[in-house]
This record gives structure tokens, sequence and C-alpha cells, in this order.
């Protein structure tokens, strides 16, 4: 749409383009923090039910006021309305289970939504086409934020006890306030505090914020998988031809093999609230890039197999280190510190495409796979410290309730 001079007030270049995007991961990385402090300073619902209404009044400027102005005004709406929403939906989510003495369950839960999240992709893209041949730009932008609507409504029916953690001994916020314990309406100031504390005097916490972020290297790239999956395609043609003339991959093709990789992501994520050990993370990690490393030299048609199941790993994983870095964060500044995590995948995401952009020069898309992979041979050094295990888990819970209060 953004380029397509047939539209009044479009047809911007690509130069205009590439600022859109820039101005998008700025915007984002800019509100990241801010608005994890105010999910936490005051309710984590509501930001739920804003950030879609956001983001549906940017698509919507898109397509009623075409313009360059307008494109800039809906990236930016975006990026709030999905920074209102990063990092408060986990904090929701586990503070709510963790209300009800289901904590544990929340890797399963998580998993889910990352599946959820996969399916709506495959769900909209197969949708997109059909509707736009039906209506036009108009048609698939008014879909879009009636979507954004819905999903707004759908959070507003989402819970929220905002009911904050007891001390071990059972004391309820005011007799805690009293002791000494944590402040039941904390302002931003104790948030931000509450953050900082626990970055600098948990160890555990940093390396976790920091595999979380880490293993978001690969999944950033996702948007040019259809260029890996299409050179598999025409490699395996061109070896099939006599002339060995690649060709082009047909559309219809690499879409049904990105499916197969779709899929793989999903059975990851929902095999996180089976398996959920974050000992498993490093070997399980560096197996997955060696299969991708493999599967994208070899070049065969077949190898999307091996894409699906190394992504699919990389989700289960990236799920059970979210996991368990929100098993070890405080009530208080959660949503602040998982919007932090969200704003370093940002600057990964930004890092990946800058890296894919220099190295495409020179390599094509097979080789630039295998090589963002080979850091990820690396991740069992980041994850293989003891407190990543359970066992090492609960000393840790041992230890901070031998130092809270009595």
């Amino acid at each position: 749409m953004f380029a397509d001079p047939t539209v009044p007030g479009a047809g911007v270049s690509g130069a205009q383009i590439s600022a859109l995007f820039a101005l998008w991961s700025a915007s984002t990385v800019v509100v990241e923090v801010p608005t994890g402090v105010l999910a936490d300073r005051f309710s984590r619902r509501w930001p739920m039910i804003l950030g879609p209404c956001v983001t549906g009044t940017g698509f919507a400027l898109w397509v009623f006021v075409p313009s360059f102005a307008s494109f800039a005004a809906g990236f930016v709406l975006w990026a709030i309305g999905g920074a209102l929403r990063s990092g408060t939906a986990q904090a929701l989510v586990y503070d709510e289970l963790d209300a009800e003495g289901r904590a544990g369950d929340y890797a399963r839960f998580a998993g889910a939504m990352r599946a959820a999240s996969a399916v709506g992709v495959i769900a909209g893209t197969a949708l997109a086409a059909p509707l736009f041949e039906w209506g036009g730009y108009t048609a698939a932008g008014v879909a879009g934020v009636v979507s954004c609507v819905l999903c707004a409504l759908a959070s507003a029916a989402l819970p929220e006890s905002r009911r904050r953690r007891s001390e071990p001994d059972g004391r309820g916020p005011e007799e805690s306030a009293e002791c000494g314990g944590p402040d039941p309406d904390p302002g931003v100031r104790a948030i931000i505090g509450s953050g900082v504390r626990s970055l600098r005097g948990r160890p555990v916490v940093r390396r976790l914020l920091l595999l979380v972020v880490a293993l978001t290297w690969v999944g950033a790239l996702d948007e040019y998988l259809p260029l890996l999956v299409g050179s598999f395609v025409t490699g395996a043609a061109g070896a099939a031809s006599a002339g060995g003339d690649e060709g082009v991959a047909a559309p219809q093709t690499v879409a049904l093999l990105m499916v197969v990789v779709s899929v793989g992501d999903i059975c990851g994520a929902l095999a996180a609230g089976r398996f959920r050990r974050p000992a498993a993370i490093g070997p399980g990690v560096a197996l997955a890039a060696a299969v991708l490393v493999v599967v994208s030299l070899w070049g065969h048609p077949a190898g999307v197999v091996g894409v699906a199941v190394a992504f699919g790993v990389f989700g289960w994983a990236l799920v059970v280190a979210e996991a368990a870095l929100q098993d070890r964060l405080d009530s208080e500044s959660r949503a602040t510190v998982t919007s932090l995590a969200g704003m370093g995948e940002e600057l990964v995401a930004l890092l990946a495409f800058a890296a894919w952009a220099a190295g495409s020069v020179r390599f094509d898309p097979p080789v630039l796979f295998a090589l963002a992979a080979v850091p990820y041979l690396l991740v069992p050094y980041l994850a293989s410290a003891g407190a990543m295990t359970v066992s090492a888990s609960c000393r840790w819970r041992k230890r901070m309730s031998r130092k809270a209060p009595m």
C-alpha cells in the first residue's frame, strides 16, 4: 500500500519506507519500558485494552487518510500499542496464576499464547489475498481495525486481582507495609527501584534477561524465511533441470512450506508446557542451531523440516527461559523488567536486520541463515550457570525466604 502509486496520498519511495520502519523501531525502543512502568503502577488490564485500540487507530489512518504523515503517525501508534501489551501481558498472566497458586502453569499458558499468535498469523495470511481481491486496501484495513477492536474486547474480559504478594508468614498488605515489607501501592520511583534491585542483586535475573533477549536473534530473521525456503525450491529445480537454471520459486510452494515452519514453531511453543527444564535450554538450542546450519547449506526442500524443528526448539527455549525469568521477578516491577527484555529484543532485531542487509551484498540466504545460527552454539555457556537448574531454583527460593523479615 505504501508504495502503490494508484492509492491517493501513497506511492512513497523506498527510502521513505525505510524511514517509516526505522521510526517504528525507534518508537518501540523509546516507549517500551515507560509503558511497563505504567502497567506496574496503575493497571495491567487497561494497557491490554488500550493497546489494540491505539494500534487500530494507526491502521485507520493508513486506510482513510493515506499520506506519508499518516503512515508515520500510524507506525508510531502501532509501536505504542504494541508496547502497551509487551511485558504487560506476561505480568498479568503470571501474577493472576500466582494469586491462584498456579505459577508453575505459566509456561503452559505462555506457550499457548505464542502458539495462538502463530495460528493467527497463518489465518491472517491465508485470508489476506481473498480479502484484498474482494475489497482492496480498504477491506484489508477495515479487517485490521476490526481485529484490533475484538482483541480489546477480549482483553477487557481478563481478570485482574492486583493482589500484592504477601510476606511468607501470611501478613496482609497493611501489616506488611508497617513491618517494612513491600508497599502495596508503590510509586513510579519504587517500581523502578525494585527493577534495578532485581537486576543488580540477582545475577540469575540478569543472566536470564540476557538469555531471553539473545534467543530472539534468529527469530528476528523470520521475515527472511521465505527467501531461505525459496532457495531450497529453486536450488532443487535447478539441479533437476538439464540447463541448471534455478528460476524463481512459485509463491504457492513457498507459502505451503512456510506453513511447515509455522507448525514447528507452534509445536515448540506448546511443548514448553510439558517439558520445562531451563537446564536443557543450552544443549537444546545448540543442537537446533547445528541443524539449522546443516539444512541451510544442504539447500534441499526436505530441509524445511529441519528449519521447522530448529525454530520449534528456539520457540520452546524462549518460552521456558521467559518462564524462568518470571519466576524470579518481583510482582512490584514485573511488567517493567519484562518490558526491558522487550526493548532488548527490539534492539537485537535492529542488529539482525542491519547484519542481514550488510551480509546480503556478498552471501545468499542459506549462508546468511547458517552464519546467524552459529552464535547459538554458544548458548550453553550462557545457560550453564547453576542457578538455571531446578535444584538451584529451589535453593534460591529458600535463601529469599530466609532473608524475609520475621
